[in-house]
């Protein structure tokens, strides 16, 4: 098979869209390693697919995992707050100049190649509990170098 068009992963058995809605389904169970790192795997996801990327271009997704490496899971959860209260009605501005983090890349800015992607953090696909934390660690700093180096 080929290789996949926006992350580079070669492919296996199953496409990198099935592998995110097998990880998507353990992360609603909101269990633990899947449910806490919820929004660290959907943003690696979507800036490895950035077809895939929301009307802000990801400057959500690049926030919160600039967060994720700089402070872990608490830093995340001090971003998302901050976001949910920057969504108010009561709050001026739009949401995204209540969400800090790093200067994110133009959306077509050519991308060095990805050392962990979403098939590497599946393993068999399965997505096994044993060392996922540290599988998605490496998935984040992987997509923040390959969308901070440039060739």
């Amino acid at each position: 098979m080929e290789p996949c068009a926006e992350c580079g992963a070669p492919m296996d058995a199953r496409s990198c869209d099935e592998l995110f809605n097998t990880l998507l389904a353990l992360d609603h169970s909101r269990q633990e390693p899947w449910g806490p790192l919820h929004g660290v795997s959907v943003s690696c996801f979507l800036l490895q697919h950035p077809s895939r990327l929301p009307s802000d271009d990801g400057t959500r997704a690049w926030a919160l995992l600039h967060a994720y490496l700089a402070g872990g899971l608490d830093e995340v959860n001090q971003l998302v707050d901050q976001s949910r209260r920057g969504n108010s009605h009561r709050v001026k501005g739009s949401p995204s100049e209540h969400v800090r983090g790093a200067a994110q890349p133009r959306r077509d800015a050519p991308r060095s190649p990805i050392s962990v992607t979403i098939h590497d953090v599946a393993v068999d696909g399965s997505f096994p509990s044993s060392e996922f934390a540290e599988r998605v660690r490496a998935w984040a700093a992987a997509t923040v170098d390959a969308w901070s180096y440039r060739t």
